[in-house]
């Protein structure tokens, strides 16, 4: 065969291969490409495809194990090995040969993506089982997890992707992308991490054994944005991460995952990723919270500031309320605290240490701001 000849070839296994016409069609186009018939067998000597119309032996074994007329070749990928594929009835040796090595190249990373596709959709079934309550004991849940090759943690983060800005015709190719980074990203390396699909959305479920996990964890998934647009600049990915929860509660780290990607989506527009605890009383708003709730969000969101004024006489707390109060003005709130100005500055800046939230941001101030009134109301009950 010419070199043009050859290069048309590679170019058929490729076609064929991108279309999903899988082994058997790459089989096909050796046997006609080469006139020969074409066996493809498992590792264990089984049968999977034949091609071609001249005589076919039981099986290429003697071939390998004893020289018999024909010429075979391993089908691998990696470290595995997938079987064989052997041809037969052909003169032209060297480029039958050529062309047997191509073709098995082609079928190994067909079977490759097969055995990923099945693994996946497996790992994927028990995250799935695990959301819908089936497990009704760790146990269990553990043992069908080592069933499926999956190591688990004792607590995991849901977190929540999506892609904006792309057609339907190419959202496969970029969910594939989006699918492969944030897997690279988010991975640990003591316990698998969890994938499953639900409609456009990707729910990851990351291993978060310690407080440094979720904290990298969250730190990671923030980054994802800039890591997709430096890769793909049209693409925007949203997302949202949930709460640490235990495995078997996991469902409730993936519905506050959605939850803040619907939230972060509303308020910050796309392109962001957005931690339930750190979207303050947005979340309450969005789910509808009773009063309980809104008091125990209260009591969480002022407890820095009382912590920090119980241990060291201060008065964090009563300088936010009263910038509240005199609509931030700080010169009169200097006046009723009997302060210099510079001292209002000082310990506002305190707050925003402490409580971790930024009175220059409308959304920490809103938070701050319902938390203070939910106080308020509280104590004059």
């Amino acid at each position: 065969m010419t070199p043009e000849e050859i290069v048309e070839f590679t170019e058929g296994l490729a076609r064929i291969s991108a279309s999903g016409g899988g082994p058997k069609a790459l089989a096909a186009h050796l046997a006609h490409a080469s006139g020969g018939s074409v066996l493809l067998e498992d590792a264990n000597w089984q049968h999977l495809a034949a091609a071609g119309t001249g005589a076919i032996p039981p099986s290429a074994r003697g071939i390998v194990e004893s020289g018999a007329p024909g010429h075979a070749q391993r089908v691998s990928a990696g470290n595995h090995d997938f079987g064989w594929v052997s041809i037969f009835g052909t003169n032209s040796a060297p480029d039958s040969e050529l062309l047997l090595r191509l073709t098995a190249a082609a079928i190994g990373v067909e079977f490759a993506r097969d055995a990923s596709t099945t693994l996946r959709a497996r790992r994927s079934s028990f995250w799935d089982s695990v959301l819908g309550h089936e497990f009704h004991d760790p146990g269990a849940a553990r043992d069908e997890a080592a069933a499926r090759g999956i190591a688990l943690a004792p607590y995991y983060l849901a977190v929540a992707l999506e892609l904006e800005g792309t057609d339907d015709a190419q959202q496969a190719v970029d969910l594939n992308g989006l699918r492969a980074l944030a897997s690279d990203a988010l991975k640990r390396p003591d316990a698998d991490l969890g994938l499953i699909e639900r409609g456009v959305t990707l729910f990851f479920f990351v291993p978060a054994g310690r407080a440094v996990d979720a904290s990298n964890a969250k730190t990671a998934a923030s980054l994802l944005p800039k890591g997709a647009a430096k890769r793909k600049p049209q693409l925007r990915i949203t997302g949202g991460v949930g709460t640490v929860e235990t495995l078997l509660a996991l469902d409730s780290s993936a519905r506050a995952a959605q939850t803040a990607l619907a939230i972060g989506r509303r308020i910050y527009g796309s392109g962001r990723i957005a931690v339930y605890d750190e979207l303050g009383a947005y979340r309450l708003l969005y789910e509808g919270a009773d009063v309980e709730r809104f008091r125990t969000f209260a009591a969480e969101a002022l407890a820095p500031l009382r912590s920090y004024d119980e241990k060291h006489q201060t008065e964090l707390e009563r300088t936010l309320k009263l910038y509240f109060r005199v609509g931030q003005n700080v010169k009169t709130a200097a006046a009723e605290l009997h302060v210099h100005r510079h001292t209002v500055f000082y310990r506002l800046r305190q707050i925003g240490e402490i409580a971790s939230r930024s009175l220059e941001s409308r959304h920490d101030q809103l938070t701050l701001r319902l938390a203070v009134a939910i106080d308020e109301l509280h104590d004059a009950v």
